[in-house]
């Protein structure tokens, strides 16, 4: 896995962080919520890579 996936997961972070700020802002609380959900999807993508990188070297 290469650059392209640690770009992704740090997409799908930076999308949840905007959907939840616009859910907080337009009192959606499911937005807001998928947000939150679509964060924690970039973290874990991201914790994989580091796992990755580290059994690399």
């Amino acid at each position: 896995m290469g650059i392209d996936d640690k770009f992704d997961a740090k997409a799908d972070e930076l999308k949840g962080k905007a959907k939840e700020t616009t859910g907080r802002a337009t009192d959606d609380p499911d937005l807001e919520a998928e947000g939150k959900g679509d964060q924690v999807k970039g973290n874990v993508k991201q914790a994989a890579e580091k796992v990755k990188d580290a059994f690399k070297k």
